[in-house]
């Protein structure tokens, strides 16, 4: 991958930091997104350490901030004037309801509205690279939504449930890229959907109860590392195998079938205009 650029979001620890010293080690030029300027800069120490490449970076976005995500986007687009590959790796879990400072369900704005902004507000420096590729990390969590109710984004009708709603966020998650593989299979640009496996992480100790964080630290010991979360992301971004494959969902570096509901194209369009109107800028096909 030497001479390519990788954006990675959440690249400061867990699956994302993991990908980004396995791309760093192919050669490739490593641009990661962080919350925190303390925490990027640990990691980009540490990637640099790990990879024995000079070639990585950072940019300051909160994926839940719609104004958070635009500014980052510009930052981007002129730090990276083409993007070879972009990994949208981060993501939240919170059992409580919150909204972010949009307005929106915490995990529905930052899992799924926060990387489609960002995705679409630097697709034409994607698109810059030629053949790049789109990997969004999705879960294995996304089979247990049937349907979406786009008229209760917010839960204001329906009980809010922490894994209810992560599990929604990695539903559109795949629905999101079902619709822009579509869009951009013309471009040569593939997109990707990832479920790295029961990943030994921390996602599900930071903002959850008591009950959640139990169970959680019970199953740790069980759950794999990091590093083999990683190997799928890494495998889609980087393989010769993986070129031109688009618009599929992905376990342990192989198609695998994600739910029926997740497959129909209609709910792709629909989530793709509620998102639209969500962020209120209409993005071309």
């Amino acid at each position: 991958m030497k001479g390519k650029t990788v954006v990675i979001t959440g690249g400061n620890a867990g699956i994302g930091k993991a990908t980004a010293i396995a791309l760093a080690k192919k050669g490739a030029e490593i641009v990661i997104t962080s919350r925190s300027e303390d925490k990027a800069k640990t990691a980009i120490a540490e990637i640099k350490s790990a990879s024995g490449n000079e070639a990585v970076s950072y940019v300051l976005v909160d994926l839940s901030s719609q104004k958070s995500v635009r500014k980052a986007a510009e930052e981007l687009k002129s730090k990276c004037p083409q993007i070879d590959v972009l990994v949208n790796n981060a993501g939240c879990y919170v059992s409580e309801l919150q909204l972010t400072g949009d307005g929106l369900e915490m995990q529905f704005g930052t899992n799924h509205i926060g990387h489609f902004l960002l995705t679409n507000l630097i697709l034409d420096n994607i698109k810059a690279a030629g053949k790049a590729r789109i990997v969004n990390l999705s879960s294995i969590a996304h089979k247990s939504t049937r349907e979406l109710n786009l008229d209760d984004i917010n839960y204001e009708k329906d009980e809010y449930g922490g894994w209810k709603a992560y599990s929604r966020s990695k539903y559109c998650n795949i629905l999101f890229t079902k619709e822009l593989a579509k869009r951009l299979e013309k471009d040569g640009i593939t997109v990707n959907a990832v479920h790295p496996g029961g990943v030994r992480t921390e996602i599900a100790e930071k903002n959850a109860n008591w009950f959640t964080k139990l169970g959680w630290i019970v199953m740790k010991p069980f759950m794999i590392t990091v590093e083999k979360g990683a190997a799928t992301s890494i495998h889609l971004a980087s393989s010769p195998e993986a070129e031109g494959v688009t618009g599929h969902y992905w376990v342990r570096s192989k198609q695998e079938w994600s739910n029926k509901p997740s497959q129909d194209p209609e709910n792709a369009k629909a989530l793709w205009k509620k998102s639209e109107e969500l962020v209120g800028q209409v993005f071309p096909a």
